[in-house]
């Protein structure tokens, strides 16, 4: 059964906006969602899947972060 996923939005100012494990979007519930499988000087290492191939990317892409609802 899938679980149910809030979103929140994410405080780029924080000292971590995002953690390693966390879901993240550009719109919530909107998809692709990215994990987030390190963090480098504002940029995420972020991939779609499992085995998928990470890419970095800059966190001010990202607006949203999934937390269980």
């Amino acid at each position: 059964m899938p679980h149910a996923v809030a979103w929140t939005l994410l405080d780029h100012a924080a000292r971590e906006p995002v953690r390693p494990g966390d879901m993240i979007s550009v719109e919530a519930g909107v998809t692709p969602v990215f994990l987030v499988v390190a963090l480098e000087a504002g940029r995420a290492w972020i991939r779609t899947s499992e085995g998928a191939p990470a890419r970095l990317m800059p966190l001010d892409r990202f607006q949203w972060r999934a937390t269980a609802a």
